[in-house]
């Protein structure tokens, strides 16, 4: 779309529109468009796939409408990103590259925030622990850890799939700790607050305030590479552009976005994977259950089945978590020294 003379003649149907329009419409049907282009491959790993591992539980129905879900929100959160955009560069033709830097900055913040409590209720229900005994084994760990909680979401996961997992999410007043109903269906209690300790070590850590700090300076230093990249004339004559404030470098835009994404997926691989060993650590310090660390992770791999030794390449580019085997070996390390309970 952004470098080919059919590309340019697909973006030419929001020529009629106001430029800030277009680039919305560009935005969104370029989305549609990519899932459309990706759809068998999809279905074969959302669906096919996980159906042929015992994995998923969803009709073909179900799926879809999940997918639908997925793609207009994408479209509408992508649309609304150009169109800020560009809007902002037809308004303010000498500052936009600063007001689009602060615009997207805020932007991921503030989907941080709401995405809790706006798009994650979209795909999922969530309900309060029941269990009054674990919920207060629960908090009463939150408490000892320094991370008092005011509630622990369960998500009904079960609906889609056997997989089992925990996680969090949010900043201020939208942060939780959600486990999925399945680990609640399989995992020992031991297990489950082992679970609960290591995203608590999220919490303690403020791995989702770095992470989204982490995010907006990425989000700033795209904005700064497009504004560069559309000061060389000879890109905007390869993208069929007049500039900022033309909707047609709504494809190119998006282009860099991902180009710049793959390069930094390293990166941001390393920094996540760092973080789960921390908090694994701070999960065997809390809990001084070893085994239960074990445990909770052998029936992690029964269910889930990741992959204890992917190609090296894949495991740096796009691995966000350690293998298993390796978590299991820094977990005992961590046991062997001198601060925490084997």
């Amino acid at each position: 779309m952004a470098l080919t003379p059919l590309g340019h003649g697909l973006s030419s149907v929001v020529d009629p529109l106001p430029e800030t329009l277009g680039a919305f419409v560009l935005g969104a049907l370029l989305v549609v468009l990519s899932a459309l282009v990706r759809l068998p491959l999809s279905v074969w790993l959302g669906l096919t796939h996980e159906r042929a591992f015992g994995f998923s539980r969803q009709t073909g129905k179900e799926y879809a409408l999940d997918r639908l879900k997925s793609v207009a929100i994408g479209a509408a959160l992508s649309g609304a990103g150009m169109a800020g955009l560009v809007g902002a560069a037809v308004l303010f033709p000498g500052w936009w590259p600063l007001l689009a830097a602060i615009g997207a900055a805020l932007l991921v913040l503030l989907l941080t925030f709401v995405a809790p409590v706006l798009l994650e209720p979209v795909f999922n229900r969530f309900e309060r622990l029941h269990d009054p005994e674990l919920r207060d084994a629960v908090l009463h760990l939150a408490e000892d850890a320094g991370v008092p909680v005011r509630e622990v979401l369960v998500a009904d996961a079960s609906k889609r799939t056997t997989k089992v997992n925990a996680y969090v999410s949010g900043l201020g007043a939208t942060r939780r700790v959600v486990l999925y109903d399945t680990l609640l269906q399989e995992a020992t209690r031991p297990e489950v607050l082992t679970v609960v300790a290591h995203e608590l070590g999220h919490r303690r850590y403020r791995h989702v305030a770095l992470g989204t700090a982490l995010a907006m300076a990425g989000a700033v230093a795209f904005v700064l590479a497009v504004w560069a990249l559309l000061q060389i004339d000879a890109v905007l004559e390869a993208i069929d552009a007049a500039g900022a404030g033309d909707a047609r470098i709504v494809p190119f835009v998006m282009l860099v976005g991902s180009v710049l994404g793959l390069l930094l997926a390293p990166v941001q691989a390393s920094i996540s994977r760092t973080w789960e060993y921390a908090c694994d650590r701070f999960a065997v310090e809390q809990t001084g259950d070893l085994g239960a660390f074990e445990s909770a992770f052998a029936r992690l791999s029964d269910a889930n089945l990741p992959d204890p030794s992917p190609p090296r390449i894949v495991y740096i580019w796009f691995f966000s978590h350690p293998t298993v085997p390796e978590r299991l070996e820094a977990a005992r390390r961590a046991a062997g020294s001198s601060t925490v309970p084997a």
